[in-house]
Formats: structure tokens, sequence, C-alpha cells
């Protein structure tokens, strides 16, 4: 078992909690037509927050893995068009989830917390995370 975070690309995202669950039940279905665990199938941002990660979580699997085997901070990385979902060490959750939110803010994607709270983050426009709230309602270009 992991502690499964995951980050996606802003305007690919419903931004009313019901819709973006069913998203992401939708995107973890794991159906687009690639490889999932290639970078260069993603977009520029989620590319620079996973080089970034990288520095801290080395990959397991994909062609940029360092054969570690056996270090707690190697984590597996799914990668989609409009997604990454990174699946960390339990031991490794804490410092897991900073990381992952600092640099969803710097590199200006959403962070949805997938094996805790279920909080969804989007990009504000000003280098920071607002916590989408179970009452939002207005269109996700209302935001910025």
């Amino acid at each position: 078992m992991s502690y499964d975070l995951i980050v996606f690309q802003k305007d690919s995202a419903p931004l009313r909690k019901k819709e973006f669950m069913e998203w992401y039940e939708n995107q973890t279905e794991w159906t687009e037509n690639h490889s999932y665990d290639d970078p260069a199938n993603t977009t520029a941002e989620l590319r620079n927050w996973y080089a970034e990660m990288q520095e801290t979580f080395p990959d397991l699997n994909g062609p940029n893995a360092n054969n570690d085997n056996g270090s707690p901070n190697e984590t597996d990385y799914s990668i989609g068009r409009n997604v990454i979902y990174a699946a960390f060490n339990w031991s490794q959750a804490e410092t897991a989830y900073q990381k992952t939110i600092e640099l969803a803010a710097k590199h200006k994607v959403g962070f949805f917390d997938a094996s805790g709270s279920s909080d969804i983050w989007i990009p504000n426009g000003n280098g920071e995370l607002k916590l989408l709230k179970e009452s939002e309602t207005k269109p996700w270009w209302k935001f910025w």
C-alpha cells in the first residue's frame, strides 16, 4: 500500500468536488493510448513538476529511474496527458505531501490528496494554491 498524491493540469479538471471526483476516477482508469512512465506524454507544467520532484523522490520505473532499489524515497509515477499520479512510501508521507504541494504551487498545477484528506488544491495565479471548498460553484475560469 502506498501514499498516493496526484497533480493535474489546472485547465483539464472540473473544479466542483463531485465532478472532480468523477474526472479523477476516469483518469485513473489509465486508458490513454501511451506508456504511463514517459514524461514526454504530459504538459510542460507537469513535466517541470516531475523533474523537480525527482530530486527528492527518484522515479522507481520510468526512463529516469536511478536503480536506487530499496530507497524509501523511490516513487512510482504514472504519467498521463493531464495528470501525474505519484505513489510514495508511507514512511515519506509528510515530506511527500509538503514537497508535492510546494512544487504544485511553483509550477502552477493542481494537487489532489488521494490517500489522505481528499483535498483539492488549485493554482490561484499568484504562485499559491487555493483549497477548493465543497461549496464552490464558480466555473473554473472565474478563479483567475
